[in-house]
Protein backbone atom coordinates (compact mmCIF):
# COMPACT_ATOMS: atom_id res chain seq x y z
CA UNK A 1 0.00 0.00 0.00
CA UNK A 2 2.84 2.40 0.79
CA UNK A 3 4.38 1.77 -2.65
CA UNK A 4 1.02 2.33 -4.32
CA UNK A 5 0.48 5.63 -2.52
CA UNK A 6 3.97 6.87 -3.42
CA UNK A 7 3.50 5.94 -7.08
CA UNK A 8 0.04 7.52 -7.06
CA UNK A 9 1.24 10.78 -5.51
CA UNK A 10 4.30 11.16 -7.75
CA UNK A 11 2.37 10.30 -10.93
CA UNK A 12 -0.50 12.63 -10.09
CA UNK A 13 1.86 15.55 -9.52
CA UNK A 14 4.07 14.92 -12.55
CA UNK A 15 1.22 14.45 -15.03
CA UNK A 16 -0.72 17.39 -13.61
CA UNK A 17 2.31 19.62 -14.15
CA UNK A 18 2.87 18.15 -17.63
CA UNK A 19 -0.70 19.03 -18.61
CA UNK A 20 -0.37 22.74 -17.74
CA UNK A 21 -0.50 24.53 -21.07
CA UNK A 22 -0.61 21.25 -23.01
CA UNK A 23 -2.78 20.83 -26.09
CA UNK A 24 -5.08 18.52 -24.13
CA UNK A 25 -6.12 21.46 -21.97
CA UNK A 26 -6.76 23.51 -25.10
CA UNK A 27 -8.89 20.71 -26.55
CA UNK A 28 -10.80 20.46 -23.26
CA UNK A 29 -11.61 24.16 -23.45
CA UNK A 30 -12.68 23.83 -27.09
CA UNK A 31 -14.99 20.89 -26.36
CA UNK A 32 -16.40 22.64 -23.29
CA UNK A 33 -17.72 25.40 -25.53
CA UNK A 34 -19.89 22.82 -27.37
CA UNK A 35 -20.71 20.15 -24.79
CA UNK A 36 -21.54 19.98 -21.11
CA UNK A 37 -18.50 20.09 -18.83
CA UNK A 38 -19.24 16.73 -17.17
CA UNK A 39 -19.54 15.05 -20.58
CA UNK A 40 -16.13 16.38 -21.58
CA UNK A 41 -14.52 15.34 -18.26
CA UNK A 42 -16.02 11.83 -18.53
CA UNK A 43 -14.71 11.45 -22.08
CA UNK A 44 -11.24 12.62 -20.96
CA UNK A 45 -11.31 10.08 -18.11
CA UNK A 46 -12.18 7.17 -20.39
CA UNK A 47 -9.58 8.08 -23.01
CA UNK A 48 -6.88 8.74 -20.45
CA UNK A 49 -7.53 5.48 -18.61
CA UNK A 50 -7.03 3.47 -21.79
CA UNK A 51 -3.97 5.36 -23.04
CA UNK A 52 -2.23 5.33 -19.67
CA UNK A 53 -3.01 1.64 -19.15
CA UNK A 54 -1.11 0.96 -22.38
CA UNK A 55 1.65 3.29 -21.19
CA UNK A 56 2.18 1.62 -17.83
CA UNK A 57 2.19 -1.79 -19.53
CA UNK A 58 5.05 -0.65 -21.76
CA UNK A 59 6.89 1.03 -18.89
CA UNK A 60 6.45 -1.93 -16.52
CA UNK A 61 7.78 -4.30 -19.18
CA UNK A 62 10.84 -2.13 -19.74
CA UNK A 63 11.43 -1.84 -16.02
CA UNK A 64 11.43 -5.60 -15.61
CA UNK A 65 13.72 -6.28 -18.57
CA UNK A 66 16.38 -3.56 -18.24
CA UNK A 67 18.89 -2.69 -15.45
CA UNK A 68 17.41 -0.12 -13.10
CA UNK A 69 20.46 2.15 -13.22
CA UNK A 70 20.26 2.63 -16.97
CA UNK A 71 16.48 3.03 -16.77
CA UNK A 72 16.90 5.85 -14.26
CA UNK A 73 19.46 7.53 -16.50
CA UNK A 74 17.18 7.34 -19.55
CA UNK A 75 14.27 8.57 -17.44
CA UNK A 76 16.35 11.54 -16.25
CA UNK A 77 17.17 12.51 -19.82
CA UNK A 78 13.52 12.19 -20.81
CA UNK A 79 12.36 14.42 -17.96
CA UNK A 80 14.91 17.04 -18.93
CA UNK A 81 13.44 16.82 -22.42
CA UNK A 82 9.94 17.20 -20.99
CA UNK A 83 11.12 20.40 -19.32
CA UNK A 84 12.31 21.82 -22.65
CA UNK A 85 9.06 20.67 -24.28
CA UNK A 86 6.99 22.42 -21.63
CA UNK A 87 9.06 25.61 -21.91
CA UNK A 88 8.53 25.66 -25.67
CA UNK A 89 4.76 25.61 -25.18
CA UNK A 90 2.04 23.83 -27.10
CA UNK A 91 -0.76 24.73 -29.46
CA UNK A 92 -3.51 23.08 -31.43
CA UNK A 93 -2.98 22.40 -35.10
CA UNK A 94 -5.70 23.23 -37.61
CA UNK A 95 -6.75 19.58 -37.83
CA UNK A 96 -6.96 19.29 -34.04
CA UNK A 97 -9.04 22.46 -33.86
CA UNK A 98 -11.39 21.11 -36.51
CA UNK A 99 -11.76 17.83 -34.59
CA UNK A 100 -12.65 19.73 -31.44
CA UNK A 101 -15.15 21.88 -33.34
CA UNK A 102 -16.81 19.00 -35.22
CA UNK A 103 -20.10 17.76 -33.80
CA UNK A 104 -20.44 13.98 -33.76
CA UNK A 105 -23.42 11.71 -33.18
CA UNK A 106 -22.45 11.17 -29.55
CA UNK A 107 -20.77 13.87 -27.50
CA UNK A 108 -19.13 11.36 -25.16
CA UNK A 109 -17.85 9.24 -28.04
CA UNK A 110 -16.54 12.29 -29.90
CA UNK A 111 -14.62 13.58 -26.88
CA UNK A 112 -13.26 10.13 -25.98
CA UNK A 113 -11.97 9.35 -29.47
CA UNK A 114 -10.47 12.82 -29.94
CA UNK A 115 -8.56 12.69 -26.65
CA UNK A 116 -7.45 9.11 -27.24
CA UNK A 117 -5.88 10.07 -30.57
CA UNK A 118 -4.42 13.30 -29.17
CA UNK A 119 -2.72 11.51 -26.28
CA UNK A 120 -0.99 8.84 -28.37
CA UNK A 121 2.68 9.78 -28.38
CA UNK A 122 2.04 12.94 -26.38
CA UNK A 123 4.20 14.23 -23.54
CA UNK A 124 1.96 12.82 -20.80
CA UNK A 125 1.98 9.35 -22.36
CA UNK A 126 5.77 9.37 -22.48
CA UNK A 127 5.92 10.66 -18.91
CA UNK A 128 3.61 7.85 -17.79
CA UNK A 129 5.80 5.24 -19.50
CA UNK A 130 8.84 6.73 -17.77
CA UNK A 131 7.16 6.73 -14.36
CA UNK A 132 6.07 3.11 -14.79
CA UNK A 133 9.71 2.07 -15.09
CA UNK A 134 10.33 3.51 -11.62
CA UNK A 135 7.17 2.79 -9.62
CA UNK A 136 4.38 0.24 -9.37
CA UNK A 137 2.14 0.10 -12.42
CA UNK A 138 -1.17 0.32 -10.54
CA UNK A 139 -0.25 3.48 -8.67
CA UNK A 140 1.18 5.10 -11.80
CA UNK A 141 -1.94 4.26 -13.81
CA UNK A 142 -4.32 5.64 -11.23
CA UNK A 143 -2.17 8.68 -10.44
CA UNK A 144 -1.47 9.66 -14.05
CA UNK A 145 -5.16 9.37 -14.91
CA UNK A 146 -6.20 11.49 -11.94
CA UNK A 147 -3.48 14.06 -12.68
CA UNK A 148 -4.54 14.53 -16.28
CA UNK A 149 -8.26 14.65 -15.56
CA UNK A 150 -7.67 17.16 -12.75
CA UNK A 151 -5.57 19.42 -14.98
CA UNK A 152 -8.10 19.35 -17.83
CA UNK A 153 -10.99 19.85 -15.43
CA UNK A 154 -9.17 22.87 -14.05
CA UNK A 155 -8.89 24.24 -17.57
CA UNK A 156 -12.62 23.79 -18.11
CA UNK A 157 -13.84 25.12 -14.77
CA UNK A 158 -11.62 28.16 -14.28
CA UNK A 159 -9.80 28.51 -17.58
CA UNK A 160 -12.46 30.58 -19.29
CA UNK A 161 -12.95 32.84 -16.29
CA UNK A 162 -9.28 33.38 -15.42
CA UNK A 163 -7.65 32.65 -18.76
CA UNK A 164 -6.78 36.26 -19.41
CA UNK A 165 -5.27 36.73 -15.94
CA UNK A 166 -3.23 33.55 -15.65
CA UNK A 167 0.46 34.17 -16.39
CA UNK A 168 0.85 31.38 -18.96
CA UNK A 169 4.58 31.90 -19.46
CA UNK A 170 5.19 31.84 -15.72
CA UNK A 171 3.26 28.58 -15.43
CA UNK A 172 5.27 27.07 -18.29
CA UNK A 173 8.57 28.11 -16.69
CA UNK A 174 7.49 26.73 -13.32
CA UNK A 175 6.48 23.41 -14.87
CA UNK A 176 9.77 23.23 -16.78
CA UNK A 177 11.72 23.84 -13.56
CA UNK A 178 9.84 21.04 -11.82
CA UNK A 179 10.65 18.66 -14.67
CA UNK A 180 14.28 19.77 -14.51
CA UNK A 181 14.46 19.06 -10.78
CA UNK A 182 12.78 15.69 -11.22
CA UNK A 183 15.22 14.82 -14.02
CA UNK A 184 18.21 15.87 -11.95
CA UNK A 185 16.97 13.75 -9.07
CA UNK A 186 16.61 10.70 -11.29
CA UNK A 187 20.02 11.39 -12.81
CA UNK A 188 21.59 11.50 -9.37
CA UNK A 189 20.03 8.16 -8.49
CA UNK A 190 21.22 6.66 -11.77
CA UNK A 191 24.81 7.84 -11.33
CA UNK A 192 24.92 6.57 -7.76
CA UNK A 193 23.60 3.15 -8.81
CA UNK A 194 25.82 2.76 -11.88
CA UNK A 195 29.03 3.91 -10.20
CA UNK A 196 28.43 2.57 -6.71
CA UNK A 197 29.39 5.88 -5.12
CA UNK A 198 27.63 9.15 -4.21
CA UNK A 199 26.93 11.53 -7.06
CA UNK A 200 29.40 14.17 -5.94
CA UNK A 201 32.17 11.61 -5.55
CA UNK A 202 31.46 10.24 -9.03
CA UNK A 203 31.54 13.74 -10.55
CA UNK A 204 34.76 14.59 -8.72
CA UNK A 205 36.47 11.43 -9.95
CA UNK A 206 35.41 12.01 -13.56
CA UNK A 207 35.90 15.78 -13.69
CA UNK A 208 39.67 16.13 -13.37
CA UNK A 209 41.40 19.18 -14.81
CA UNK A 210 41.92 17.45 -18.19
CA UNK A 211 38.20 16.81 -18.66
CA UNK A 212 37.37 20.28 -17.31
CA UNK A 213 39.77 21.80 -19.85
CA UNK A 214 38.06 20.14 -22.81
CA UNK A 215 34.58 21.01 -21.55
CA UNK A 216 35.64 24.62 -20.96
CA UNK A 217 37.11 24.79 -24.47
CA UNK A 218 33.84 23.57 -25.97
CA UNK A 219 31.73 26.05 -24.04
CA UNK A 220 34.06 28.94 -24.87
CA UNK A 221 34.05 28.06 -28.55
CA UNK A 222 30.26 27.87 -28.55
CA UNK A 223 29.95 31.36 -27.06
CA UNK A 224 32.43 32.89 -29.51
CA UNK A 225 30.98 31.19 -32.60
CA UNK A 226 27.37 31.97 -31.70
CA UNK A 227 28.27 35.57 -30.94
CA UNK A 228 30.22 36.03 -34.17
CA UNK A 229 27.60 34.37 -36.37
CA UNK A 230 24.79 36.29 -34.72
CA UNK A 231 26.51 39.65 -35.23
CA UNK A 232 27.06 38.83 -38.89
CA UNK A 233 23.43 37.81 -39.45
CA UNK A 234 22.08 40.80 -37.51
CA UNK A 235 24.19 43.33 -39.41
CA UNK A 236 22.03 46.00 -41.04
CA UNK A 237 22.56 46.16 -44.82
CA UNK A 238 23.93 49.49 -46.02
CA UNK A 239 25.18 50.59 -42.61
CA UNK A 240 28.97 50.95 -42.46
CA UNK A 241 30.75 51.33 -39.17
CA UNK A 242 33.37 54.00 -38.74
CA UNK A 243 36.61 52.11 -38.28
CA UNK A 244 38.52 54.55 -36.16
CA UNK A 245 41.22 54.03 -33.59
CA UNK A 246 38.75 52.83 -30.92
CA UNK A 247 37.31 50.23 -33.31
CA UNK A 248 40.74 48.79 -34.09
CA UNK A 249 41.70 48.70 -30.40
CA UNK A 250 38.48 46.93 -29.49
CA UNK A 251 38.88 44.38 -32.29
CA UNK A 252 42.52 43.73 -31.48
CA UNK A 253 42.00 43.33 -27.75
CA UNK A 254 38.99 41.08 -28.34
CA UNK A 255 40.95 38.85 -30.73
CA UNK A 256 43.84 38.48 -28.30
CA UNK A 257 41.45 37.81 -25.40
CA UNK A 258 39.60 35.10 -27.35
CA UNK A 259 42.82 33.40 -28.45
CA UNK A 260 44.21 33.39 -24.92
CA UNK A 261 40.86 32.45 -23.39
CA UNK A 262 40.51 29.40 -25.65
CA UNK A 263 44.18 28.45 -25.58
CA UNK A 264 44.23 28.23 -21.78
CA UNK A 265 41.71 25.35 -21.43
CA UNK A 266 43.19 23.67 -24.53
CA UNK A 267 46.68 23.64 -23.02
CA UNK A 268 45.26 22.32 -19.75
CA UNK A 269 43.33 19.63 -21.59
CA UNK A 270 46.42 18.35 -23.45
CA UNK A 271 48.48 18.60 -20.23
CA UNK A 272 50.88 21.31 -21.40
CA UNK A 273 50.12 23.57 -18.44
CA UNK A 274 48.48 22.93 -15.07
CA UNK A 275 45.72 25.02 -13.49
CA UNK A 276 46.44 27.07 -10.39
CA UNK A 277 46.53 24.45 -7.64
CA UNK A 278 44.74 26.60 -5.08
CA UNK A 279 41.61 26.80 -7.24
CA UNK A 280 41.78 23.39 -8.93
CA UNK A 281 38.68 21.85 -7.40
CA UNK A 282 35.80 19.79 -8.94
CA UNK A 283 33.25 21.95 -7.13
CA UNK A 284 34.59 25.10 -8.76
CA UNK A 285 34.68 23.30 -12.10
CA UNK A 286 30.97 22.52 -11.81
CA UNK A 287 30.20 26.13 -10.85
CA UNK A 288 32.28 27.38 -13.77
CA UNK A 289 30.45 25.04 -16.16
CA UNK A 290 27.14 26.44 -14.94
CA UNK A 291 28.32 30.02 -15.49
CA UNK A 292 29.55 29.16 -18.98
CA UNK A 293 26.26 27.47 -19.89
CA UNK A 294 24.38 30.51 -18.63
CA UNK A 295 26.64 32.75 -20.71
CA UNK A 296 26.16 30.66 -23.86
CA UNK A 297 22.38 30.75 -23.30
CA UNK A 298 22.46 34.55 -22.99
CA UNK A 299 24.48 34.88 -26.18
CA UNK A 300 22.14 32.56 -28.08
CA UNK A 301 18.98 34.30 -26.87
CA UNK A 302 20.36 37.80 -27.49
CA UNK A 303 21.58 36.98 -30.99
CA UNK A 304 18.28 35.31 -31.90
CA UNK A 305 16.40 38.47 -30.91
CA UNK A 306 18.84 40.67 -32.82
CA UNK A 307 18.57 38.57 -35.98
CA UNK A 308 14.76 38.57 -35.78
CA UNK A 309 14.71 42.40 -35.53
CA UNK A 310 17.54 43.09 -37.95
CA UNK A 311 17.61 46.69 -39.11
CA UNK A 312 15.74 48.05 -36.10
CA UNK A 313 16.59 48.88 -32.51
CA UNK A 314 15.96 45.81 -30.35
CA UNK A 315 14.28 46.82 -27.08
CA UNK A 316 12.29 43.68 -26.20
CA UNK A 317 13.17 40.46 -24.44
CA UNK A 318 16.60 40.53 -22.83
CA UNK A 319 17.23 43.94 -24.38
CA UNK A 320 14.33 45.40 -22.42
CA UNK A 321 16.60 45.85 -19.38
CA UNK A 322 20.11 45.34 -20.74
CA UNK A 323 21.49 47.00 -23.86
CA UNK A 324 24.22 44.45 -24.57
CA UNK A 325 23.12 41.06 -23.19
CA UNK A 326 25.11 39.20 -25.85
CA UNK A 327 28.39 40.75 -24.74
CA UNK A 328 27.47 40.08 -21.12
CA UNK A 329 26.97 36.44 -22.10
CA UNK A 330 30.36 36.21 -23.81
CA UNK A 331 32.14 37.64 -20.78
CA UNK A 332 30.20 35.28 -18.51
CA UNK A 333 30.95 32.26 -20.71
CA UNK A 334 34.69 32.90 -20.91
CA UNK A 335 34.73 33.83 -17.23
CA UNK A 336 33.15 30.47 -16.49
CA UNK A 337 35.94 28.71 -18.39
CA UNK A 338 38.42 30.58 -16.17
CA UNK A 339 36.66 29.23 -13.08
CA UNK A 340 36.67 25.71 -14.54
CA UNK A 341 40.41 25.75 -15.36
CA UNK A 342 42.01 28.68 -13.50
CA UNK A 343 45.28 29.74 -15.15
CA UNK A 344 47.25 32.98 -15.36
CA UNK A 345 46.68 32.97 -19.11
CA UNK A 346 42.93 32.80 -18.46
CA UNK A 347 43.10 35.69 -16.02
CA UNK A 348 44.90 37.82 -18.63
CA UNK A 349 42.32 36.84 -21.23
CA UNK A 350 39.46 37.84 -18.92
CA UNK A 351 40.99 41.26 -18.23
CA UNK A 352 41.59 41.93 -21.94
CA UNK A 353 38.07 40.79 -22.80
CA UNK A 354 36.47 43.17 -20.31
CA UNK A 355 38.58 46.07 -21.62
CA UNK A 356 37.75 45.19 -25.24
CA UNK A 357 34.02 45.02 -24.53
CA UNK A 358 34.05 48.34 -22.70
CA UNK A 359 35.90 50.08 -25.54
CA UNK A 360 33.66 48.49 -28.18
CA UNK A 361 30.43 49.51 -26.46
CA UNK A 362 31.33 52.95 -25.12
CA UNK A 363 33.42 54.27 -28.00
CA UNK A 364 31.99 52.44 -31.02
CA UNK A 365 28.62 50.77 -30.63
CA UNK A 366 26.69 53.30 -28.55
CA UNK A 367 27.77 56.38 -30.55
CA UNK A 368 26.77 54.55 -33.75
CA UNK A 369 23.34 53.60 -32.40
CA UNK A 370 22.77 57.12 -31.10
CA UNK A 371 23.62 58.43 -34.55
CA UNK A 372 21.27 55.96 -36.29
CA UNK A 373 18.28 56.13 -33.95
CA UNK A 374 18.65 59.52 -32.31
CA UNK A 375 16.37 60.31 -29.40
CA UNK A 376 14.81 56.85 -29.53
CA UNK A 377 18.11 55.31 -28.53
CA UNK A 378 18.99 57.91 -25.90
CA UNK A 379 15.61 57.37 -24.22
CA UNK A 380 16.13 53.62 -24.36
CA UNK A 381 19.64 53.94 -22.91
CA UNK A 382 18.36 56.10 -20.07
CA UNK A 383 16.14 53.32 -18.72
CA UNK A 384 18.41 50.29 -19.32
CA UNK A 385 21.79 49.13 -18.09
CA UNK A 386 24.79 48.72 -20.33
CA UNK A 387 25.71 45.18 -19.28
CA UNK A 388 23.50 44.52 -16.23
CA UNK A 389 19.97 45.70 -15.37
CA UNK A 390 19.93 49.25 -14.08
CA UNK A 391 18.88 49.65 -10.45
CA UNK A 392 18.12 53.39 -10.51
CA UNK A 393 17.43 55.18 -13.82
CA UNK A 394 19.97 57.70 -15.03
CA UNK A 395 18.99 61.25 -15.92
CA UNK A 396 19.98 60.91 -19.57
CA UNK A 397 22.79 59.16 -21.48
CA UNK A 398 25.61 61.44 -22.39
CA UNK A 399 24.68 64.01 -19.73
CA UNK A 400 26.24 64.34 -16.26
CA UNK A 401 24.62 61.94 -13.82
CA UNK A 402 25.49 59.89 -10.78
CA UNK A 403 27.38 56.82 -11.95
CA UNK A 404 27.38 55.36 -8.45
CA UNK A 405 23.59 55.05 -8.59
CA UNK A 406 23.66 52.58 -11.50
CA UNK A 407 24.47 48.95 -12.04
CA UNK A 408 25.68 47.84 -15.48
Amino acid sequence: MEGFLLAFAVSTGVVFVAELGDKSQLMALAFATRYRAWTVILGITVATSVVHLLSVAVGHGLGSALPTGWISLVAAVMFLGFGAWTLRGDSLSESEQSKAARVGGSALLAVTVAFFLAELGDKTMLATITLATQYGWAGVWAGSTVGMVAADALAIVVGRQLGRRLPERTIAIGAAVLFLLFGLGLGSEAIAELTGMPVWAAVASALDHHAAGWIALGLGLAAVLIGGLGRRLARTPGVHRQRGVAWWWARGLYAVAVVLGLAAPLLVGIDVIDPIALFDDPGLAVIGAGLSLLGVSLVLAAQAQAVARRGSLVTAGLHKRVRNPGLTGIVLALGGTLVMVPTLMGVLAAVLLVVAVQVQVRAVREPMLARLHGETYTDYAARTGRFLPRVIPADHPGLPHHEHMRVG
